[in-house]
């Protein structure tokens, strides 16, 4: 994001969004950053998190910055880290060929959707036995992922259409109140 402080810069925004139990979501802080994000950094952001009230955390997903589950797991000891699917099939790319790509993430899918662990293993190796001989590289990249990703059950049945990923785009639907008399909520 382009931010004005006496000369126009580049500065990135770091979102950090939590889950509650019962599948509500909340956008517990946005931090701005210098562009050195680092396990350091999250580490200060997990802190100030636990400081201001959030006691434990069951899952976090992120991407495979090095040391970033450690400092998840300092803060908070019994967090299971998972790398985002998100982040891991964009790292699939880069070793296949443009015209392979949907193909590859069309075969992928039933891996990342699937119910049970034993049925996203079963589904790699469907995978691996489609793509493996074409691309040993993906195949590699996601055994040796495999112990960030774990297949959690059921969690996802109550979220609305469309992943928590693309959520993002989606209008809150929550009515807002005015603060004043004569203030009004922001145009649709």
């Amino acid at each position: 994001m382009k931010v004005r402080d006496g000369q126009v810069r580049n500065t990135p925004f770091y979102v950090v969004m939590g889950v509650t139990v019962n599948g509500e979501r909340d956008i517990l802080g946005i931090w701005a950053g210098d562009g050195a994000e680092g396990a350091r950094f999250w580490l200060q952001v997990f802190t100030e998190l636990k400081n201001r009230g959030v006691q434990d955390v069951l899952i976090a997903v992120c991407h495979g910055l090095k040391g970033l589950p450690e400092a998840i797991n300092t803060t908070w000891e019994q967090t299971v880290v998972q790398q985002c699917i998100v982040h891991l099939i964009r790292n699939s790319f880069r070793y296949a060929g443009r015209q392979h790509r949907d193909a590859i993430v069309k075969s992928l899918k039933p891996v990342y959707t699937a119910p049970s662990e034993q049925a996203a293993k079963d589904r790699f190796e469907e995978f691996a036995a489609e793509w493996g001989e074409r691309y040993p590289a993906i195949v590699h990249l996601w055994r040796s992922s495999w112990a960030q990703y774990r297949a959690v059950p059921r969690v996802r049945r109550r979220d609305p259409a469309g992943d928590l990923h693309h959520q993002r785009d989606r209008v809150d639907q929550r009515p807002v109140q005015a603060c004043r008399p004569g203030a009004r909520a922001l145009p649709e």
